[in-house]
């Protein structure tokens, strides 16, 4: 067995990570002297103090938790400040008072935020079924934008979103998959390009977790009452209900309003196969799965299973994904992706790698040919057990100091926008992440496969 840990070589990650910058082009096998120019400026740009007006003003839509927590990584990179946050209960917007100062500007209504001038950007960490209507009106409204994933709340929606981007040219749309951003899917496509598994044919991911908030159960306030949360704003696009603090508060519970395991957790997997592999999507789509465990009033599965058809494309051969997520797994919730191909396979997570490498047979030692030629000479082959033997295992790991996927992932929306250049997810990739995600749903309600064409971004009726 052998590791490969820090500094240990040149085919691991990132030397030092000075100061945490990302730098997927950082690779020294493939780094080219636009990549050290731009790279050089960027550890300088960490060093610099920006001017009023060059540092770049956010505000927050959607103070809950994964957006409060998006929020702190973003101003968390220099020349970020928030200056504004919207929410439809009051007790968010008191907490981001307490949290980011009382000089911040506090809504319930998100237009207010889009009329703002000196708002460069916005984070939209809404329940799902927001995501389309505030990211184009936020690019209409020449607002640059961090959308929490998936982009859309039903595959009928993310042409819009895309068509805005690319009407709108002078801004910047990235969606919160951070894991597209992070050192280990970066260098998994690098191990993949180099053919360290051979011919990709199979993939598998799994998502689980086992407690109360992890399978959502979110806490409802005490003062929770239509006196402190704006219901009416909440159900604007969707249908009319008496106020329900649990469709509120646990929003991710009901169709409605979220997209369930498949939206929540699948869509990683999609995004980070999808970076690695070069795939724009898969044709065939299944699902299955059940309510097994948290019967609180939910409308999603708690356990669900996925499998896909991708075809065969210019870049990558045809191959199998399966997903599988569980919100009462005992083994202690873990997540990962794994690709499998003709000569090994690696598991990739978001700050390591790990390859495992095929032991390469003499012909004469192989158990298949042996046993053909045991049969051909009329005598049956006897496996021996101890000719089973682990394939060589190589570890990449992010070296100590690495800020994390999360923090890469706003490094790269807030440099695109400085430089006018791209991120790795934009509307488009998002949408291609989120569409068979949101197709699984579908195919586990409607309990029928689903057929995607990823080129044209339809649904193909069969």
């Amino acid at each position: 067995m052998k590791e490969i840990k820090k500094n240990d070589s040149r085919r691991g990650f990132i030397s030092k990570m000075a100061m945490g910058v990302v730098g997927a082009s950082l690779f020294p096998n493939i780094i080219t002297a636009a990549d050290k120019k731009r790279n050089l400026e960027q550890l300088k740009r960490q060093k610099d103090h920006y001017s009023a007006n060059d540092q770049i003003q956010i505000a927050l839509i959607g103070a809950g938790g994964m957006g409060t927590a998006d929020t702190n990584t973003a101003i968390s990179v220099p020349g970020v400040k928030l200056v504004a946050a919207c929410d439809l209960y009051d007790g968010r917007l008191a907490d981001a008072k307490k949290t980011w100062g009382n000089d911040i500007y506090t809504t319930r209504d998100y237009r207010e935020i889009l009329q703002r001038k000196d708002i460069d950007a916005v984070i939209i960490a809404t329940p799902d079924s927001w995501h389309k209507d505030i990211s184009v009106a936020a690019m209409n409204a020449g607002k640059s934008v961090y959308c929490e994933k998936p982009m859309v709340h039903d595959v009928s929606e993310g042409a819009a979103v895309v068509e805005a981007q690319n009407r709108n040219k002078g801004v910047v749309y990235e969606v919160g998959s951070q894991g597209v951003s992070s050192l280990g899917n970066e260098k998994a496509r690098q191990l993949l390009k180099d053919g360290a598994i051979g011919e990709l044919n199979y993939a598998e991911g799994f998502w689980a977790r086992m407690s109360p908030f992890g399978a959502w159960q979110y806490p409802i306030p005490a003062d929770a009452s239509p006196a402190t949360v704006g219901w009416d704003a909440f159900l604007a696009n969707n249908k009319k209900r008496d106020f329900d603090p649990l469709r509120f508060f646990r929003w991710r519970n009901y169709r409605d309003y979220g997209t369930g395991v498949s939206g929540d957790l699948f869509v990683h997997l999609f995004s980070s196969l999808h970076l690695v592999t070069g795939s724009i999507g898969p044709e065939k789509i299944m699902a299955t799965g059940g309510l097994r465990y948290w019967k609180d009033g939910r409308e999603v599965p708690d356990v669900m299973l996925g499998m896909f058809d991708y075809p065969k494309t210019d870049i990558h051969p045809a191959f199998n994904l399966s997903l599988r997520v569980n919100f009462v797994d005992g083994t202690g919730g873990t997540n990962y992706l794994r690709m499998v191909g003709s000569e090994g396979s690696m598991t990739v997570e978001w700050d390591k790698v790990t390859l495992f490498r095929n032991k390469a047979y003499a012909a004469t030692d192989d158990p298949l040919l042996q046993t053909k030629n045991a049969q051909a000479n009329g005598k049956q082959y006897v496996y021996e057990r101890k000719q089973m033997m682990d394939p060589d295992k190589l570890i990449y790991e992010a070296e100590e100091g690495y800020k994390g996927a999360h923090f890469d992932h706003f490094y790269n929306l807030f440099n695109a926008m400085r430089t006018k250049g791209k991120v790795a997810e934009d509307a488009l990739f998002g949408f291609r992440a989120a569409a068979p995600a949101l197709l699984c749903n579908d195919s586990y309600f409607q309990n029928k496969i689903m057929y995607w064409d990823p080129k044209a971004l339809k649904v193909v009726n069969k």
